[in-house]
């Protein structure tokens, strides 16, 4: 069974309701504009951090906000955080740049890596964020992504992520 297929099964296996939604491959928050647009509810973005202790970091947040990096780690109780390497993210949660979500969790058995959920997702009605890959979108509840991450070993740390004050462009 590929990572996608035991996603999907893990899912069901907890009776999580989900939706997936196919579409181009996207990148960044800007090239999904559009795209969001089509899909009623919350949409993510996430960064994949390292701090200076060598510890790994998945934060996700709202994807129209700007984080206050300065501000993170006290938030989360890290020290200095920089951005995590592409090779630490294949390794640990079988994604690559682009791909990024916070379901890649299943993938870090070794729970290598802290999974930090902004509270505004974590209480979403409906959260958007890939399956694994880019060319895709996943709905869910944001509490049924919580009850996912803690089934699988990486109980999320819920969190007021800092914002800085201005938005990125609407």
């Amino acid at each position: 069974m590929d990572n996608e297929a035991r996603l999907y099964a893990g899912l069901e296996a907890r009776g999580i309701a989900y939706e997936v939604v196919e579409h181009h491959a996207v990148f960044t928050v800007d090239e999904s504009r559009e795209l969001n647009a089509s899909l009623p509810g919350a949409h993510s973005k996430n960064l994949f951090l390292r701090d200076v202790d060598g510890r790994f970091w998945l934060v996700t947040v709202p994807g129209d906000i700007r984080v206050d990096l300065k501000a993170l780690p006290a938030t989360i109780g890290s020290k200095r955080l920089s951005f995590g390497k592409a090779d630490d993210l294949l390794r640990l949660l079988g994604l690559t740049p682009g791909s990024v979500t916070p379901l890649g969790a299943i993938n870090d058995s070794g729970g290598e890596v802290q999974i930090v959920l902004d509270r505004e997702l974590a209480e979403a009605a409906k959260l958007w964020v890939h399956p694994l890959r880019n060319t895709a979108s996943l709905g869910l509840a944001g509490n049924d992504l919580v009850q996912a991450l803690t089934a699988w070993g990486h109980e999320p740390r819920i969190a007021d992520i800092p914002r800085l004050a201005e938005a990125a462009a609407a």
